[in-house]
């Protein structure tokens, strides 16, 4: 009933269409209507009364119409009776009290509810004049129902030629509230971890691995003066070695 109080606020104006374009059927109507305070029962009076012309359809579904206060009664149009039974003294007066609120009728409908059968139903709706139409004892036609859930290549095939399949046939998974608080709660990544220097190859030449002294003597070497000042001082040390080992060493003078 919120809902169907907040669209009747919401919706626009239609007029008087021919189909409604969306019905409620509120069932086991009983249940929602038994001990209903009186601002209640008015509310739901007045949404039923006005809500016909934004294209919306009410349907109560209950065992018997006594079940729905009579203001609210008074403003369903269409009914559908399925079969009452009296087996007591209150059964016998919801029947005459059901047969007084139909429209006069060459059935004897407090027989003829009595004995209807399972699908069977009497029906008055109204007319394109705003009229009741008299009452009809009509039949379910089995072929054209189904009391159980819809095969899914029909479910399919529905689905496919609906007009809404060209905006929304295609699925989209958009972020959701939670998603995106989450990724903002969520603590930063942690920075990467210093990477360790690469071992030397084992055939790395010896050149390389000597290190930087090394290489200062390969170039020190290759210099034509400081080559020929070292093989100057190895020729006078070789002579001084010599000369200590034989005797001939000069001697210094006192």
């Amino acid at each position: 009933m919120w809902l169907l109080a907040d669209l009747f606020s919401d919706l626009p104006e239609v007029g008087d269409d021919d189909k409604p374009k969306l019905v409620f059927f509120f069932d086991e109507a009983h249940l929602l209507l038994a001990d209903a305070s009186k601002d209640f029962l008015a509310s739901i009076t007045q949404t039923v009364r006005l809500i016909r012309s934004k294209g919306v359809g009410v349907f109560f579904v209950t065992q018997t119409p006594m079940d729905v206060p009579t203001d609210v009664l008074a403003q369903l149009g269409n009914r559908v009776q399925h079969a009452l039974r009296a087996f007591t003294p209150d059964d016998a007066k919801a029947l005459r009290a059901t047969v007084s609120t139909f429209p006069n009728s060459d059935y004897d409908l407090a027989e003829l509810l009595t004995q209807l059968g399972i699908g069977d139903a009497v029906v008055t709706v109204l007319s394109e004049r705003g009229a009741p139409t008299p009452v009809v004892w009509t039949r379910m036609r089995a072929p054209e129902s189904l009391m159980g859930p819809t095969d899914p290549a029909q479910m399919q095939a529905a689905v496919a030629a609906s007009p809404l399949q060209a905006e929304y046939g295609t699925p989209v998974d958009r972020d959701s509230a939670y998603e995106r608080l989450a990724a903002r709660l969520a603590p930063p990544p942690a920075p990467p971890a210093p990477s360790e220097p690469a071992p030397a190859p084992a055939d790395e030449p010896a050149s390389r691995r000597e290190g930087p002294t090394g290489g200062m003597l390969e170039n020190a070497m290759g210099n034509p003066a400081l080559k020929a000042i070292a093989v100057s001082a190895a020729t006078a040390l070789g002579r001084e070695i010599v000369r200590g080992i034989f005797g001939t060493a000069r001697k210094r003078r006192r």
